[in-house]
Protein backbone atom coordinates (compact mmCIF):
# COMPACT_ATOMS: atom_id res chain seq x y z
CA UNK A 1 0.00 0.00 0.00
CA UNK A 2 1.21 3.55 -0.65
CA UNK A 3 1.91 6.21 1.64
CA UNK A 4 0.63 9.34 0.82
CA UNK A 5 2.71 12.14 2.21
CA UNK A 6 1.67 15.17 3.61
CA UNK A 7 3.37 17.43 1.33
CA UNK A 8 4.33 17.52 -1.97
CA UNK A 9 6.56 19.34 -4.21
CA UNK A 10 5.42 21.89 -7.09
CA UNK A 11 7.05 24.17 -9.87
CA UNK A 12 5.35 27.69 -10.52
CA UNK A 13 5.34 30.06 -13.05
CA UNK A 14 5.96 32.98 -10.96
CA UNK A 15 6.44 35.35 -13.55
CA UNK A 16 7.39 35.57 -17.27
CA UNK A 17 10.61 33.34 -17.54
CA UNK A 18 10.34 32.50 -13.93
CA UNK A 19 9.74 29.69 -12.84
CA UNK A 20 10.58 27.76 -9.25
CA UNK A 21 9.58 24.63 -7.32
CA UNK A 22 8.11 24.91 -3.80
CA UNK A 23 5.99 22.84 -1.19
CA UNK A 24 2.60 22.49 -0.09
CA UNK A 25 0.04 20.17 1.25
CA UNK A 26 -1.43 17.00 -0.88
CA UNK A 27 -5.06 17.82 -1.78
CA UNK A 28 -7.45 15.38 -0.17
CA UNK A 29 -10.36 14.49 -2.46
CA UNK A 30 -13.37 15.51 -2.43
CA UNK A 31 -16.79 13.05 -2.51
CA UNK A 32 -16.76 12.36 -5.97
CA UNK A 33 -12.60 13.13 -6.61
CA UNK A 34 -10.17 10.82 -6.81
CA UNK A 35 -6.42 11.35 -5.78
CA UNK A 36 -3.92 11.02 -8.43
CA UNK A 37 0.04 10.70 -7.83
CA UNK A 38 1.54 12.50 -11.45
CA UNK A 39 3.64 10.05 -13.05
CA UNK A 40 4.15 12.48 -16.39
CA UNK A 41 3.19 15.60 -18.31
CA UNK A 42 3.51 16.78 -21.49
CA UNK A 43 4.43 20.65 -22.63
CA UNK A 44 2.03 22.07 -24.54
CA UNK A 45 2.26 25.19 -26.58
CA UNK A 46 -0.28 26.82 -24.30
CA UNK A 47 2.41 26.76 -21.29
CA UNK A 48 5.05 27.68 -23.58
CA UNK A 49 2.84 30.47 -24.13
CA UNK A 50 2.52 31.44 -20.92
CA UNK A 51 6.00 31.24 -19.58
CA UNK A 52 7.16 33.63 -22.14
CA UNK A 53 4.12 36.23 -22.30
CA UNK A 54 2.02 35.74 -18.69
CA UNK A 55 -1.26 35.15 -20.74
CA UNK A 56 -3.29 34.01 -23.56
CA UNK A 57 -6.18 36.41 -24.88
CA UNK A 58 -7.95 37.29 -21.68
CA UNK A 59 -6.87 34.08 -19.52
CA UNK A 60 -3.54 36.32 -17.43
CA UNK A 61 -1.36 35.14 -14.83
CA UNK A 62 -1.75 37.74 -11.82
CA UNK A 63 -0.48 35.35 -9.46
CA UNK A 64 1.92 32.14 -9.42
CA UNK A 65 0.44 28.81 -11.36
CA UNK A 66 1.42 25.77 -11.86
CA UNK A 67 1.08 24.87 -15.70
CA UNK A 68 1.05 21.19 -17.07
CA UNK A 69 -2.61 19.52 -18.40
CA UNK A 70 -1.13 17.02 -20.85
CA UNK A 71 -0.99 14.05 -18.18
CA UNK A 72 -1.11 10.45 -16.75
CA UNK A 73 -0.85 9.01 -12.81
CA UNK A 74 -2.06 6.12 -10.54
CA UNK A 75 -5.13 6.53 -8.22
CA UNK A 76 -3.92 6.78 -4.70
CA UNK A 77 -7.15 7.33 -2.66
CA UNK A 78 -10.78 7.85 -3.46
CA UNK A 79 -13.55 10.32 -2.26
CA UNK A 80 -15.96 9.18 -0.03
CA UNK A 81 -18.99 8.64 -2.53
CA UNK A 82 -16.28 7.14 -5.73
CA UNK A 83 -17.37 3.85 -6.72
CA UNK A 84 -16.18 3.69 -10.40
CA UNK A 85 -12.43 4.12 -10.07
CA UNK A 86 -10.15 2.02 -7.58
CA UNK A 87 -6.93 2.67 -5.78
CA UNK A 88 -4.11 1.76 -8.14
CA UNK A 89 -5.17 2.19 -11.35
CA UNK A 90 -3.46 4.06 -13.86
CA UNK A 91 -5.90 6.53 -15.57
CA UNK A 92 -5.05 9.66 -18.15
CA UNK A 93 -6.35 12.80 -17.12
CA UNK A 94 -9.08 15.00 -18.53
CA UNK A 95 -7.91 17.78 -17.07
CA UNK A 96 -11.30 20.02 -16.40
CA UNK A 97 -14.08 20.19 -13.86
CA UNK A 98 -17.48 21.61 -15.79
CA UNK A 99 -20.64 22.41 -13.85
CA UNK A 100 -22.37 19.55 -15.73
CA UNK A 101 -26.17 21.80 -15.44
CA UNK A 102 -25.71 24.17 -18.03
CA UNK A 103 -26.97 24.12 -21.10
CA UNK A 104 -23.66 23.22 -23.14
CA UNK A 105 -23.05 20.40 -20.67
CA UNK A 106 -26.57 19.01 -21.04
CA UNK A 107 -26.56 18.93 -24.76
CA UNK A 108 -22.83 17.06 -24.73
CA UNK A 109 -20.35 20.30 -25.20
CA UNK A 110 -19.15 20.74 -22.26
CA UNK A 111 -15.90 21.49 -23.57
CA UNK A 112 -17.86 25.36 -23.94
CA UNK A 113 -18.85 25.65 -20.16
CA UNK A 114 -18.93 28.69 -19.00
CA UNK A 115 -18.05 27.47 -15.45
CA UNK A 116 -15.39 25.02 -16.58
CA UNK A 117 -12.03 25.06 -14.77
CA UNK A 118 -9.11 23.21 -16.72
CA UNK A 119 -5.79 22.50 -15.07
CA UNK A 120 -3.31 25.58 -15.89
CA UNK A 121 -5.69 27.94 -16.96
CA UNK A 122 -5.23 30.82 -14.52
CA UNK A 123 -6.49 30.89 -12.27
CA UNK A 124 -6.76 27.39 -11.75
CA UNK A 125 -3.24 24.91 -10.82
CA UNK A 126 -2.23 22.20 -12.75
CA UNK A 127 -0.66 19.07 -13.19
CA UNK A 128 3.61 20.10 -12.54
CA UNK A 129 3.00 18.33 -8.97
CA UNK A 130 3.74 15.65 -7.32
CA UNK A 131 -0.14 15.31 -6.57
CA UNK A 132 -3.80 16.33 -7.88
CA UNK A 133 -7.19 15.41 -7.17
CA UNK A 134 -9.76 15.44 -10.24
CA UNK A 135 -13.45 14.36 -10.66
CA UNK A 136 -13.33 10.50 -11.08
CA UNK A 137 -15.05 10.49 -13.93
CA UNK A 138 -12.73 12.55 -15.34
CA UNK A 139 -9.81 10.22 -14.86
CA UNK A 140 -10.06 7.76 -17.64
CA UNK A 141 -7.94 4.63 -17.41
CA UNK A 142 -5.79 3.10 -19.38
CA UNK A 143 -4.03 -0.49 -20.09
CA UNK A 144 -0.88 -1.31 -18.92
CA UNK A 145 0.06 -1.36 -23.07
CA UNK A 146 -0.04 1.97 -22.95
CA UNK A 147 3.05 3.95 -21.27
CA UNK A 148 2.59 6.88 -18.86
CA UNK A 149 4.18 9.20 -21.46
CA UNK A 150 1.51 7.91 -23.81
CA UNK A 151 -1.55 7.96 -21.74
CA UNK A 152 -0.37 11.55 -20.81
CA UNK A 153 -0.58 12.23 -24.64
CA UNK A 154 -4.31 10.87 -24.73
CA UNK A 155 -4.96 15.04 -24.10
CA UNK A 156 -3.96 16.24 -27.43
CA UNK A 157 -4.71 13.17 -29.17
CA UNK A 158 -8.15 14.21 -28.21
CA UNK A 159 -7.65 17.84 -29.73
CA UNK A 160 -7.11 16.09 -32.97
CA UNK A 161 -10.22 13.67 -32.80
CA UNK A 162 -12.42 16.64 -31.54
CA UNK A 163 -11.21 18.70 -34.70
CA UNK A 164 -11.69 15.65 -37.30
CA UNK A 165 -15.33 15.28 -35.51
CA UNK A 166 -15.76 19.22 -36.62
CA UNK A 167 -14.77 18.74 -40.16
CA UNK A 168 -16.95 15.25 -40.65
CA UNK A 169 -13.76 14.02 -42.01
CA UNK A 170 -15.10 10.68 -43.94
CA UNK A 171 -13.09 8.10 -46.05
CA UNK A 172 -11.96 8.96 -49.24
CA UNK A 173 -11.90 12.68 -47.86
CA UNK A 174 -8.77 15.09 -49.13
CA UNK A 175 -7.31 16.29 -46.17
CA UNK A 176 -4.81 19.43 -45.42
CA UNK A 177 -3.34 19.52 -42.47
CA UNK A 178 -1.40 22.91 -42.15
CA UNK A 179 1.17 22.91 -38.66
CA UNK A 180 3.22 19.84 -38.12
CA UNK A 181 3.65 20.19 -34.41
CA UNK A 182 2.26 17.70 -31.96
CA UNK A 183 -0.93 18.87 -32.37
CA UNK A 184 -1.09 19.29 -36.41
CA UNK A 185 0.55 15.64 -36.52
CA UNK A 186 -2.21 14.11 -34.18
CA UNK A 187 -4.54 15.59 -36.49
CA UNK A 188 -3.38 14.13 -39.39
CA UNK A 189 -3.21 10.39 -37.92
CA UNK A 190 -6.94 10.78 -36.69
CA UNK A 191 -7.56 11.62 -40.48
CA UNK A 192 -5.54 9.02 -41.62
CA UNK A 193 -7.30 6.58 -39.30
CA UNK A 194 -10.79 7.98 -40.27
CA UNK A 195 -9.75 6.23 -44.20
CA UNK A 196 -8.67 9.95 -45.45
CA UNK A 197 -6.01 11.22 -48.13
CA UNK A 198 -3.59 13.55 -46.04
CA UNK A 199 -1.47 16.29 -47.37
CA UNK A 200 0.73 18.15 -44.59
CA UNK A 201 2.36 21.03 -44.81
CA UNK A 202 5.07 23.04 -42.71
CA UNK A 203 8.46 25.30 -43.05
CA UNK A 204 10.65 22.34 -40.53
CA UNK A 205 12.17 19.98 -42.31
CA UNK A 206 12.75 17.35 -39.42
CA UNK A 207 8.56 17.65 -38.47
CA UNK A 208 7.30 16.97 -41.98
CA UNK A 209 9.95 14.02 -42.60
CA UNK A 210 8.11 13.01 -38.94
CA UNK A 211 4.72 13.70 -41.17
CA UNK A 212 6.12 11.30 -43.83
CA UNK A 213 6.79 8.65 -41.56
CA UNK A 214 3.65 8.90 -40.16
CA UNK A 215 1.80 8.24 -42.54
CA UNK A 216 1.10 11.67 -44.59
CA UNK A 217 0.48 10.64 -48.38
CA UNK A 218 2.32 13.97 -49.05
CA UNK A 219 4.36 17.00 -47.40
CA UNK A 220 4.61 20.04 -48.47
CA UNK A 221 7.36 22.69 -47.57
CA UNK A 222 4.90 25.61 -47.36
CA UNK A 223 7.83 28.20 -47.76
CA UNK A 224 9.04 26.95 -51.19
CA UNK A 225 5.42 28.00 -52.83
CA UNK A 226 1.64 28.15 -52.72
CA UNK A 227 -0.42 25.31 -50.70
CA UNK A 228 -2.69 25.14 -53.75
CA UNK A 229 -0.15 24.71 -56.14
CA UNK A 230 1.49 21.66 -54.50
CA UNK A 231 -1.21 19.90 -52.99
CA UNK A 232 -4.58 21.10 -55.21
CA UNK A 233 -8.00 21.83 -54.03
CA UNK A 234 -9.04 19.98 -50.63
CA UNK A 235 -12.26 18.47 -48.93
CA UNK A 236 -11.05 19.52 -45.56
CA UNK A 237 -8.33 22.03 -44.06
CA UNK A 238 -7.07 21.68 -40.06
CA UNK A 239 -5.57 24.44 -39.55
CA UNK A 240 -3.41 23.80 -36.66
CA UNK A 241 -0.39 26.37 -36.81
CA UNK A 242 -2.11 29.67 -35.96
CA UNK A 243 -0.32 32.08 -38.30
CA UNK A 244 -2.24 34.19 -39.95
CA UNK A 245 -0.05 33.41 -43.51
CA UNK A 246 -1.04 29.77 -43.14
CA UNK A 247 -4.31 30.36 -42.39
CA UNK A 248 -4.46 32.82 -45.84
CA UNK A 249 -2.95 30.28 -47.79
CA UNK A 250 -4.91 26.97 -46.88
CA UNK A 251 -8.24 28.87 -47.75
CA UNK A 252 -6.56 29.23 -50.78
CA UNK A 253 -6.53 25.52 -51.36
CA UNK A 254 -10.59 24.95 -50.58
CA UNK A 255 -12.04 23.36 -52.79
CA UNK A 256 -16.13 24.44 -53.14
CA UNK A 257 -18.06 23.36 -50.13
CA UNK A 258 -14.62 22.18 -48.02
CA UNK A 259 -14.74 22.49 -44.71
CA UNK A 260 -12.32 24.79 -42.76
CA UNK A 261 -11.48 24.17 -39.15
CA UNK A 262 -9.66 26.28 -36.99
CA UNK A 263 -7.53 24.51 -34.76
CA UNK A 264 -4.05 26.49 -33.81
CA UNK A 265 -4.44 29.66 -31.85
CA UNK A 266 -2.93 32.61 -32.82
CA UNK A 267 -3.70 36.12 -32.80
CA UNK A 268 -6.80 36.89 -31.35
CA UNK A 269 -8.32 38.41 -34.56
CA UNK A 270 -6.93 37.98 -38.12
CA UNK A 271 -8.37 38.67 -41.51
CA UNK A 272 -10.56 36.16 -43.38
CA UNK A 273 -11.04 35.75 -47.00
CA UNK A 274 -15.02 36.34 -46.47
CA UNK A 275 -15.22 36.86 -50.75
CA UNK A 276 -13.83 33.16 -50.89
CA UNK A 277 -15.98 31.78 -48.37
CA UNK A 278 -18.69 33.09 -50.07
CA UNK A 279 -18.67 31.94 -53.34
CA UNK A 280 -17.25 28.63 -52.57
CA UNK A 281 -19.94 27.88 -49.71
CA UNK A 282 -16.86 27.04 -47.27
CA UNK A 283 -18.11 25.91 -43.82
CA UNK A 284 -15.48 27.58 -41.17
CA UNK A 285 -15.60 26.79 -37.34
CA UNK A 286 -13.11 26.98 -34.58
CA UNK A 287 -12.37 24.40 -31.92
CA UNK A 288 -11.93 24.69 -28.43
CA UNK A 289 -10.28 21.74 -26.71
CA UNK A 290 -12.90 19.00 -26.89
CA UNK A 291 -15.84 16.95 -25.47
CA UNK A 292 -16.42 13.34 -25.24
CA UNK A 293 -13.15 12.52 -26.73
CA UNK A 294 -10.91 10.33 -24.43
CA UNK A 295 -12.14 7.22 -24.98
CA UNK A 296 -11.95 6.93 -28.55
CA UNK A 297 -8.21 8.66 -28.19
CA UNK A 298 -7.49 5.88 -25.63
CA UNK A 299 -8.61 3.19 -27.93
CA UNK A 300 -6.52 4.38 -31.02
CA UNK A 301 -3.39 4.81 -28.96
CA UNK A 302 -3.68 0.92 -27.52
CA UNK A 303 -4.70 -0.33 -30.71
CA UNK A 304 -1.89 1.05 -32.19
CA UNK A 305 -3.62 2.77 -34.43
CA UNK A 306 -2.01 5.92 -33.34
CA UNK A 307 2.04 6.04 -32.33
CA UNK A 308 2.35 9.06 -29.10
CA UNK A 309 5.45 7.45 -27.83
CA UNK A 310 6.98 8.51 -30.80
CA UNK A 311 6.10 12.14 -30.65
CA UNK A 312 8.29 12.15 -26.93
CA UNK A 313 11.50 14.39 -27.73
CA UNK A 314 12.81 14.81 -24.03
CA UNK A 315 12.41 14.33 -20.13
CA UNK A 316 12.80 16.17 -17.40
CA UNK A 317 12.66 16.30 -13.38
CA UNK A 318 9.91 19.21 -11.83
CA UNK A 319 13.39 21.08 -11.13
CA UNK A 320 13.52 21.20 -15.14
CA UNK A 321 10.68 22.53 -16.04
CA UNK A 322 12.04 26.22 -17.21
CA UNK A 323 14.40 23.62 -19.49
CA UNK A 324 11.25 21.69 -20.87
CA UNK A 325 9.52 25.07 -21.74
CA UNK A 326 11.94 26.35 -23.64
CA UNK A 327 13.21 22.82 -25.38
CA UNK A 328 11.80 24.43 -28.90
CA UNK A 329 13.71 27.33 -28.81
CA UNK A 330 17.53 25.18 -29.18
CA UNK A 331 16.02 22.30 -30.95
CA UNK A 332 14.20 21.99 -34.24
CA UNK A 333 13.76 18.24 -33.55
CA UNK A 334 12.12 19.01 -30.58
CA UNK A 335 7.96 17.24 -30.37
CA UNK A 336 6.54 16.86 -27.17
CA UNK A 337 9.06 17.36 -24.37
CA UNK A 338 7.81 15.56 -20.71
CA UNK A 339 8.23 16.24 -17.09
CA UNK A 340 8.12 13.62 -14.41
CA UNK A 341 7.18 14.95 -10.78
CA UNK A 342 8.12 11.99 -9.12
CA UNK A 343 11.70 12.02 -10.39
Amino acid sequence: MTTIPAEQSLSFLERVHDVSVHSGPVPQPGPRQVLIEIAAVGICGSDVHYFDHGRIADFVVNAPLVLGHEASGTIRALGAEVTDRQVGQRVALEPQQTCGRCRQCLIGRYNLCPDVQFFATPPVHGAFAQYVVLDSHRAHPVPDSLSDEAAALIEPLSVGIWANKKAAVEPGDRVLVTGAGPVGLLCADVARSRGAWVAVSDTNAFRLQTAKVRGADLTVDAATGSLVDQVGEVDVVLECSGAPTAVKAAFAAAAPAARVVLVGMGAAEMELPVGLIQVRELWVTGTFRYANCYPAAIQLAASGTVDLDGLVSGRFGLDQVADALQAGRTDPKTLKPMVYPGR
